[in-house]
C-alpha cells in the first residue's frame, strides 16, 4: 500500500473506513470508483511535496471511494449519506491546486465535480453567464470567445483547473488588473451543504439586501459547501491589444514605475515585473529587471491610457517581442513534474501594500536563501491594484529526497512568517489548503474564530474537506509535514 508520513506517524491505507453497505448506497446514486488506480490518482494534486511523494510511488492517504455525480440532486444525496455516517468528503475538480487543497488526508470519499460541465445560460444583454462548476477553464473560455465574450480569468493552470476550483480557492488570473480576480467576477453560486441542502446565493450586484453570502463560499475550498454552478461577469472580447517591455536597473526602480501609472488610474491587463534572476531566466537579460505590459479592449478606452502608462516607465524600452514571447508559453506546465522531482521548486504568492512591497521582497528572499538546502529565491510582481500588488516568490533546492519535506517546512515557515510580520497577507490566489493551514490563525487573528463558527454552523459534523484551512477536524489534527517526515522505501503504485 502506498503511503507517506506526517509528524513521524505513518498514514497508510484508507483512514476513515467506508463500509461495503455505504459503497453500495453510493453506487446506487452515481458512478463510483473503488479500484486502486482511481484511488491512487485521486489522492494527488499539484502540491509540490505531494508530487515529490508521487514520483516515488507514494501518496499521503487513499480515499475509500471516488464518486462522480452529474447532477446537483446526486451531490445532495451523496452528502446526506456521508454526513449521516460521518464520512469525510473532499470535492475535487481539476486538482491543479498547489497546496494540497484537494488531498483526502483522512480518506473517506472524493467527490469529482467534473461531470457537471458546460454553460447553462449566456445573458448577453446583462453581460453574465451561468456555468457549471466542473467546467474546465480552457473549454469555458473557448466557448465564451466563440460567442464574442471573455471572462477575463486566465490562470496559468487554465487547462487543468475548473470554474468551481477557481471560486473555491479565490483565484486570480493573469489579467486580473483589467478584469478583476474571481471574487470580483463571481456574482452568485449554487452550493450543496453538508446535510444535502441546496442553496442559491442572491446576486448582490448593486444590492443592499444584507451581507453578500456569495463571498462566504468564494475561497471556502469546499469546507463550507460544494459549489455546483456560478454566475460570472463577462466582457466583450476584443482583438485590439497593446504590448511593451522595459528594463530597469533594480526591482525597486521597476516598482516605482508601476506605482506611478497605477496612481494615475491606469490598470493594464498584464503587469509583470521580474527581478534580475527571473529576468535572466525568462528573457536572457543581464543585471536588469524586466517589466512586461499588455492591455486589451476597445481602442477608444485603452489607447489614451496606454500612452500614460508608457510615459510613467522611465526604464530602457525593449519593444514588444518579449511580451509576445511570454504570451506564447505563459500556460505551459508540462515540465513541472520533472522540475519538482529534480529541484524541489515551489512558489508562494502573497499580496503586499505598495509601501512595503520592496521591503517584503528583499526580506523574504533573504529568509528563504538562509535555509540550508535552498539554491534559489526569486520573485516577480504578477498582479497590480490601486492599493497593493501580487508578489510571486519562487524558490528551490536540491536536498536529498528524504530531507525535502523538512526543507519545505523550514522554507515556508521562514517565508510566510517574514511576509506576515512585514505587512503582507498569507495568500493572493492559491488559497490555503494543507500547506498554509498552520498560518491561518496568525493571518486572520480573532476573525479566524468567526470562520470556525461558520464552519460549525454550516457543517456541524465537519465532514467537508477536513484538515484544510487550519480548521479543527473530528478525524484528527490537521496534518503538517515536519523535519521528521520521511519518504518510505519505494513501493509500486497500483
Amino acid at each position: 500500500m502506498t503511503r507517506a508520513q506526517f509528524r513521524g506517524e505513518t498514514l497508510s491505507g484508507r483512514a476513515v473506513a467506508v463500509s461495503d453497505a455505504t459503497i453500495r448506497q453510493l453506487e446506487a446514486i452515481c458512478p463510483t470508483r473503488v479500484d486502486d488506480h482511481s484511488l491512487f490518482d485521486y489522492a494527488r494534486d499539484w502540491w509540490p511535496l505531494g508530487l515529490v511523494w508521487s514520483t516515488s510511488g507514494h501518496v499521503a492517504r487513499l480515499p475509500s471511494a471516488v464518486v462522480m455525480p452529474s447532477t446537483v440532486d446526486q451531490i445532495a444525496a451523496v452528502l446526506r449519506i456521508c454526513n449521516e455516517a460521518r464520512i469525510p468528503v473532499v470535492a475535487a475538480g481539476g486538482r491543479s491546486g498547489v497546496l494540497g487543497n484537494s488531498l483526502p488526508v483522512f480518506g473517506g470519499v472524493v467527490l469529482d465535480t467534473t461531470q457537471l460541465s458546460g454553460i447553462l445560460d449566456l445573458r448577453e444583454d446583462d453581460l453574465v453567464v451561468d456555468v457549471q462548476a466542473g467546467t474546465f477553464g480552457d473549454d469555458f473560455e473557448t466557448t465564451m470567445q466563440a460567442a464574442g465574450y471573455t471572462a477575463g480569468h486566465w490562470p496559468q493552470s487554465i487547462a487543468l483547473s475548473t470554474v468551481g476550483g477557481w471560486i473555491a480557492c479565490r483565484g486570480a488570473g493573469q489579467m486580473s488588473s483589467r478584469y478583476g480576480t474571481i471574487s470580483d467576477i463571481t456574482m452568485s453560486v449554487t452550493a450543496v451543504l453538508a446535510d444535502g441542502s441546496v442553496i442559491d446565493t442572491s446576486d448582490y450586484s448593486h444590492s443592499a439586501t444584507g451581507p453578500d453570502l456569495t463571498q462566504l463560499f468564494v475561497g471556502s475550498e469546499g469546507t463550507l459547501g460544494v459549489i455546483t454552478s456560478a454566475r460570472l461577469r463577462i466582457s466583450p472580447k476584443s482583438d485590439h491589444a497593446r504590448n511593451a517591455a522595459f528594463a530597469f536597473p533594480s526591482f525597486a526602480a521597476g516598482v516605482a514605475a508601476i506605482r506611478r501609472f497605477v496612481r494615475r488610474g491606469m490598470s493594464p491587463a498584464i503587469v509583470r515585473l521580474y527581478d534580475q534572476v527571473e529576468s535572466r531566466r525568462n528573457f536572457g537579460t543581464t543585471n536588469q529587471c524586466v517589466l512586461i505590459l499588455r492591455d486589451e479592449g476597445d481602442p477608444a478606452l485603452i489607447d489614451g491610457p496606454w500612452q500614460a502608462v508608457l510615459e510613467s516607465c522611465d526604464g530602457e524600452a525593449l519593444g514588444d517581442a518579449l511580451v509576445k514571447q511570454w504570451m506564447s508559453h505563459r500556460n505551459n506546465v508540462s515540465t513541472m513534474g520533472e522540475l519538482i522531482a529534480d529541484r524541489a521548486p515551489d512558489t508562494m504568492e502573497v499580496a503586499a501594500p505598495w509601501s512595503r512591497v520592496v521591503e517584503i521582497y528583499e526580506k523574504t528572499t533573504a529568509a528563504i536563501s538562509a535555509i540550508d538546502g535552498s539554491r534559489t529565491a526569486t520573485a516577480h510582481i504578477s498582479h497590480v491594484y490601486s492599493d497593493r500588488v501580487g508578489l510571486y516568490f519562487m524558490f528551490g533546492g536540491r536536498p536529498e529526497l528524504n530531507a525535502r519535506p523538512g526543507w519545505y517546512r523550514q522554507v515556508w515557515d521562514a517565508a510566510a512568517t517574514t511576509v506576515l510580520q512585514n505587512g503582507g497577507n498569507l495568500s493572493h490566489h492559491h488559497g490555503i489548503g494543507l500547506g498554509r493551514g498552520r498560518f491561518m490563525r496568525s493571518a486572520l487573528g480573532s476573525s479566524f474564530d468567526v470562520l470556525d463558527r461558520v464552519k460549525s454552523a454550516l457543517d456541524p459534523n465537519r465532514i467537508l474537506n477536513p484538515g484544510k484551512m487550519g480548521l479543527d477536524s473530528p478525524f484528527g489534527p490537521p496534518p503538517v509535514w515536519s523535519d521528521d517526515v520521511t519518504v518510505p522505501p519505494k513501493t509500486e503504485a497500483p
